[in-house]
């Protein structure tokens, strides 16, 4: 058996026979992430919700709490990085018939996902600056910082504007009713920057996109074709050791 035939054999474990309509990312990684971006998300959401949210008060807070608040801005930004997939399969769905809102919609929305990541990034650094130095050094160099020009900065307004725009085009396509597109488009008033805690309106629009997006996913993966027991639970061991394995790989730095 060569190379070829051995990697056919093991990516076959994440194909649906038969699928003639797959397009990219395919619904079982697209369906996934509708249902666990949003949850994810949620949870790094309620897990800081105590505390004030901002950057001082952030930075006491890991100080006091550093498991709580790193397990709370893990899930955050898994849950950021989860929803891309989620994107590019509604951005089908609403192609279908409104080609042009889900281009500029999705884009949008892509793009804000990219600068939340680096948000995240400064908070890794901002958190471990309480670590390596104390607290007061920290606050005082995120304080000293705060506002510095970056390029990123110019997709911050697509934080806001991208979901408003892509749920508009989930309404006009269909794809949702008025009530879930409403509360797609509530994601706009989630809360941007670096290190931002969390309010009850971050609360708000996190259900908002739980409600709009989960109840889809699932709608996707019961679609027909669907794998057998056995398949299913294959796949979903690769994925979790897949998963361990990038985690084991990435801490070897």
């Amino acid at each position: 058996m060569n190379i070829k035939t051995l990697a056919n054999s093991f990516f076959s474990k994440f194909n649906v026979p038969n699928d003639e309509n797959y397009r990219f990312p395919g619904r079982w990684i697209g369906g996934t992430s509708m249902i666990f971006g949003p949850l994810l998300l949620l949870s790094g959401i309620l897990l800081r919700l105590r505390f004030h949210f901002f950057f001082p008060q952030q930075l006491a807070a890991y100080q006091q709490n550093p498991t709580l608040i790193t397990a709370s801005y893990s899930l955050f930004l898994a849950g950021n990085i989860l929803l891309w997939p989620a994107i590019v399969l509604l951005a089908r769905l609403i192609g279908q018939t409104h080609p042009g809102w889900a281009t500029w919609g999705s884009t949008m929305v892509i793009f804000g996902l990219f600068a939340r990541t680096f948000h995240a990034g400064i908070d890794q650094l901002a958190f471990q600056l309480v670590n390596a130095q104390n607290l007061d050094l920290a606050t005082k160099v995120v304080a000293d910082s705060y506002g510095a020009f970056h390029i990123v900065a110019a997709l911050s307004p697509l934080i806001l504007f991208g979901w408003v725009v892509l749920a508009i085009g989930t309404y006009l396509s269909g794809t949702l009713g008025i009530i879930r597109a409403i509360a797609l488009g509530s994601m706009s008033a989630l809360m941007m920057g670096v290190l931002k805690g969390s309010t009850w309106v971050s609360v708000v629009s996190s259900l908002g996109l739980c409600a709009a997006l989960i109840p889809l996913g699932f709608q996707i993966l019961i679609e027909k074709p669907t794998p057998g027991i056995s398949s299913f639970v294959i796949r979903f061991f690769l994925m979790i050791g897949f998963a361990a394995l990038l985690l084991f790989i990435g801490r070897l730095g």
